[in-house]
């Protein structure tokens, strides 16, 4: 698969598999635009791909914030010209991040007001400015990042559940916009993947959590022109962990 000359815009994309989508992309062709609220973080990456002699444009962006989005889709216009490929990688679960473990109804609502920005609405925000610009290029890809947690549900993340179930919906959403204008959009929904320790403890029927690699490698896929009949779908890639029955 080449990505000679893409232009791909990843969010999250200062570590896990954001970050390793970006080097990937790269990697083989692509100018990649790297986002993360981690300003650091996300200028370290993007040196390393450029000291491998990628094409890499880094910008610090908080999703939540509708602005510092349509800013980063006006940057990569003004520098590369299209926009190719929307990885929309950036999420986690509040509870987790913001150390909340308490009952969903006990939660602080600015914890849940959290988890539905940074894992809904940030989404929908790059969505929203993306599409315009691949109708009119008349070609594009929009990955969205589910779970298998918007799947099979979770009591001690409740609104993380929802809002990857909701990536679901707004992949079908975006595929139906986009059809007629050559602009596909797709799903990927992981189960456990060894981004962190705790993902190793969670049971799947293949008695392991994934590589990320193994993830990066189906999101590749689909951004390629091999994938060019895939639309509108939802890839579990969860070692059978939704088969049940554990």
């Amino acid at each position: 698969m080449s990505f000679e000359n893409k232009v791909a815009i990843i969010t999250g994309a200062a570590s896990g598999i954001g970050l390793l989508t970006a080097q990937c992309l790269a990697k083989d062709g692509a100018k990649v635009v790297l986002t993360d609220i981690n300003e650091d973080a996300v200028t370290e990456a993007t040196k390393q791909i450029r000291d491998q002699s990628g094409d890499a444009m880094g910008l610090a962006v908080d999703i939540r914030e509708y602005e510092q989005v349509k800013a980063t889709v006006k940057k990569t216009l003004e520098k590369y010209g299209r926009i190719d490929i929307m990885h929309n990688c950036a999420g986690g679960a509040s509870s987790r991040v913001l150390n909340h473990r308490e009952p969903f109804h006990e939660q602080p609502i600015e914890v849940i007001d959290w988890g539905i920005d940074v894992n809904l609405k940030g989404t929908l925000y790059f969505c929203h400015d993306v599409l315009g610009v691949m109708i009119k290029q008349k070609s594009g890809v929009i990955i969205n990042m589910g779970s298998v947690t918007g799947t099979e549900g979770s009591a001690g993340a409740v609104d993380y559940s929802a809002a990857k179930s909701a990536m679901i919906g707004l992949t079908k959403s975006l595929a139906l916009c986009g059809a007629d204008h050559g602009v596909r959009a797709c799903c990927v929904s992981p189960g456990p993947v060894l981004t962190r320790p705790g993902m190793a403890n969670m049971k799947t029927r293949l008695g392991r959590a994934a590589e990320p690699q193994e993830i990066v490698d189906l999101i590749l896929y689909l951004c390629s022109d091999k994938a060019a009949f895939i639309t509108g779908t939802n890839y579990l890639i969860d070692g059978g962990r939704t088969l049940g029955g554990m």
